[in-house]
């Protein structure tokens, strides 16, 4: 049975949608997260960056990027989490092709960052921890001499990794896709990753469970997580697919399986992919080859005053000191590089109010790469500059569209002020010259009148 929206919508108002996120994010540092190998592993021959650490050889230890951690607390401290002074890493065992060493180096009970949030729509989502882990390599299914086989890439394996995690703040999954957003911009402000999610650099995995339940606070008895998702509309597809999926379960009074699917963009649908691990399958203990990281006081006051101005302040710093509405604040900080091109245009425009240049950059799409501030604000002035033209000139002009169209004159004898702005046009496009509108206006009045 397929349900229909209607029938969703029904059923949701005696359930509640429940959803967080755990999403994925590849550091951008020169080298992997404990061996000097390249983490500029994207495009290169498969497993051409690999070395004895990262293929998990007999005898071959770990050695701690120190930069991958510093960027992972800062991503914590942009989110508003704890810093706690005492810190490890974990080793989580489970077998796959993918990772060669059998476990993989991760974070369990005392993660570098811990109880922050985030706002969204107005609402607060709870961020429950950011980790500090390594990737795994890459399975590639391909067709070798008419045989289906899976080979793996090891280039990615290493790569520092960080996991942000959040409470089951979600019922939608438009709130969900604005903070996926909101939380892509903050980290491509702080410049710890590119977060390209054609790249893998981003991946993103909602966890949805549905409660019979709309008051109680107690959490359902299973929850299905789709997979490394690499695209926010694939994700806002994956959830409602699997609302309406577990509705149709619940509904003949079943409980959904408990298990991590995959979302099939061509079937458009979530695919089962294995029973979903518990914390105790993977057998954590602290990884004996990596020594506790111990913070002071002092090192996280320097990582937080080393952050650079993020999003939120800057929307409302520019709404204040430039005078802009909130939505042409929101569309230049959208972007680090465009916030700035904006404020350096403004600081050497002395003929020019930011409302203006704000405008100007946002009606036209200006690519900032290629038009400097100086060859902007020229061509600014150029396109407002309003030339003369002789009021005897501007009258004939209008007389002659009346003349051509007289239901002008009709509909604004019966009140249709609307017709006004089509006899603008008409003289504008007649005349082809940039003048006074509110002076054209008020002549075209007087003749109707």
């Amino acid at each position: 049975m397929k349900l229909t929206m209607i029938g969703i919508k029904k059923i949701l108002m005696n359930h509640k949608v429940i959803i967080g996120l755990e999403v994925h994010v590849e550091l951008k540092t020169k080298r992997k997260m404990f061996c000097n190998c390249s983490a500029d592993y994207f495009g290169q021959k498969p497993n051409s960056h690999t070395c004895p650490t990262c293929l998990g050889l007999p005898g071959a230890l770990p050695v701690v990027n120190r930069q991958a951690i510093e960027w992972c607390t800062q991503i914590g401290l942009a989110l508003n989490c704890t810093i706690p002074l005492f810190s490890k890493f974990d080793r989580k065992n489970y077998f796959y092709p993918d990772l060669s060493k059998g476990y993989q180096i991760s974070q369990y009970d005392q993660p570098f960052c811990l109880d922050g949030n985030i706002e969204v729509n107005g609402k607060t989502i709870r961020i429950r921890r950011v980790h500090m882990e390594e990737d795994t390599g890459k399975l590639m299914h391909e067709n070798v001499n008419g045989e289906s086989v899976s080979l793996i890439d090891f280039n990615r394996s290493g790569v520092p990794l960080v996991e942000i995690v959040t409470a089951p703040d979600f019922d939608n999954a438009t709130d969900v896709k604005a903070y996926l957003q909101k939380l892509q911009q903050i980290i491509r402000y702080l410049d710890v990753s590119d977060a390209d999610m054609e790249k893998g650099q981003m991946r993103l995995e909602p966890n949805i469970s549905i409660s019979f339940n709309i008051e109680s606070k107690d959490l359902p008895k299973y929850k299905v997580e789709v997979k490394n998702i690499n695209s926010f509309s694939f994700v806002e597809k994956a959830i409602n697919y699997e609302i309406e999926r577990q509705l149709e379960i619940l509904e003949k009074n079943e409980t959904p399986l408990q298990e991590t699917r995959g979302w099939d963009e061509g079937k458009q649908k979530t695919l089962s992919q294995r029973v979903k691990e518990e914390a105790n399958d993977y057998r954590y203990f602290p990884e004996p080859d990596i020594a506790p990281i111990r913070w002071t006081k002092e090192k996280i006051e320097e990582l937080k005053n080393a952050l650079c101005e993020l999003p939120d302040k800057k929307i409302q710093r520019f709404i204040k000191e430039f005078n802009l509405s909130e939505y042409d604040a929101l569309l230049l900080t959208k972007d680090k590089l465009l916030a700035a091109y904006f404020e350096e245009t403004v600081k050497v425009a002395n003929n020019l109010t930011p409302k203006q240049i704000a405008n100007y950059i946002i009606n036209k799409k200006i690519n900032i790469d290629k038009v400097l501030p100086a060859k902007l604000i020229e061509e600014i002035l150029t396109t407002s500059r309003i030339e003369e033209v002789s009021e005897d000139e501007l009258k004939k002009i209008i007389n002659e569209v009346l003349t051509k169209n007289p239901k002008i004159t009709e509909d604004y004898k019966k009140g249709n002020e609307n017709v006004l702005q089509f006899a603008v046009g008409q003289v504008m496009y007649v005349l082809r010259k940039k003048i006074d509108i509110n002076i054209l206006k008020q002549l075209i009045i007087d003749e109707l009148k």
